[in-house]
């Protein structure tokens, strides 16, 4: 594990979990982050520096939850090292990074996956299943919403740190983010995407102009030949949104992340007033239905917060050993970072 911060918690626990590893090592630059860390989830090694750890150590896979500014160097040297690697979000600061790493990847012949946890999520798996039977038709369009909470901790610290490492990335705060928000469409999206994009800064101002400098409302518009997105990242909308809506020709969902439902769009089947009376009632059928599928995956123990990471972890490992696809493809990966470029530039945020 590289890098002991809050998220490496989550990697170590699903590692253990799904029982396909063993956590040997972790390593960080600041000494007494590999310590606390190692010591709380107690693994036999800790180091602060990566090329010690990567000789000591007979590793086959590294877990990166560094900074994306640091993504490149690691991942070469796990990948020169003989190790697949696990990358958190954002994948590298921009497309032009991300190619250098999958090359790299590529070259060597090892796996590199990326914690695009949210595909995996349980309404996700249910959609992804609507998919392959065709029952939606040919999508239409796709609305995505994400909010961003500036009163929790992680927004706390960014908005109390001129030096956080979020105020390095090219799209600031939304380039935090924005991996989540794109990787549920860009399988939907062709390499030719047309982008329109705005941001604005709604909090008052703080007189850092750094933090002032950080816009936290994203609004986004792309189509790709017949297909159309729009997105939403909002850090002033409540409650807090983690959505996703998808028109098909046939049919269409909405799902809801932090809920984990997925429902079909209501729709008028009868005339006049007993039409608009129904469809209410047969949303509420369909609320819980997901209800009572969420209440067995609770009784199973798969409702934890982190329980689309453990599905993901356990696809990653199975291509690592030959028993199937990587569960996020590197042209996914591309597309997402090229899209997080073409919104900075819309957005103006890399000035």
């Amino acid at each position: 594990m590289i890098g002991c911060g809050k998220i490496a918690d989550g990697h170590i626990e699903q590692v253990r979990a799904i029982g396909r590893g063993e956590i040997v090592a972790v390593c960080d630059r600041e000494p007494l982050m590999a310590e606390q860390l190692a010591v709380r989830m107690n693994v036999p090694a800790q180091y602060s520096d990566l090329a010690r750890m990567l000789a000591s150590e007979r590793l086959d896979v590294v877990h990166v939850a560094t900074p994306p500014d640091s993504h490149v160097a690691l991942a070469a040297a796990a990948l020169d090292a003989g190790c697949h690697v696990f990358m958190e979000k954002p994948f590298a600061l921009d497309a032009a990074q991300a190619q250098v790493i999958l090359d790299h990847a590529q070259r060597v012949g090892r796996h590199v996956g990326v914690n695009y946890l949210y595909n995996f999520e349980a309404p996700a798996l249910e959609l992804q299943g609507l998919l392959d039977t065709g029952a939606l038709g040919d999508i239409v369009h796709l609305d995505t919403s994400y909010g961003y909470n500036l009163s929790g901790d992680y927004g706390l610290a960014v908005m109390a740190d001129a030096t956080h490492w979020v105020h390095r990335l090219p799209g600031k705060l939304f380039h935090n983010v924005l991996d989540h928000v794109l990787a549920k469409v860009v399988a939907h999206l062709g390499d030719e995407v047309t982008v329109k994009a705005f941001a604005l800064r709604r909090r008052p101002e703080t007189g850092n102009p750094i933090v002032d400098g950080m816009a936290d409302e994203l609004r986004f518009l792309m189509r790709s030949g017949d297909v159309t997105v729009s997105g939403l990242v909002s850090a002033h909308g409540r409650p807090v949104a983690h959505t996703l809506k998808v028109v098909g020709t046939q049919d269409s969902v909405e799902l809801d992340y932090a809920a984990r439902t997925l429902v079909r769009s209501a729709r008028q089947t009868q005339p006049s007033a007993i039409g608009r009376l129904m469809p209410a009632w047969t949303q509420a059928r369909r609320f819980a239905g997901s209800g009572w599928r969420n209440l067995g995956r609770f009784r199973r123990s798969e409702f934890h917060y982190f329980q689309c990471l453990r599905v993901l972890l356990g696809r990653f490992y199975d291509a690592v050993e030959g028993r199937g696809p990587d569960p996020v493809p590197r042209e996914h990966i591309l597309r997402v970072c090229r899209l997080i470029d073409q919104i900075v530039v819309a957005t103006g945020a890399e000035r």
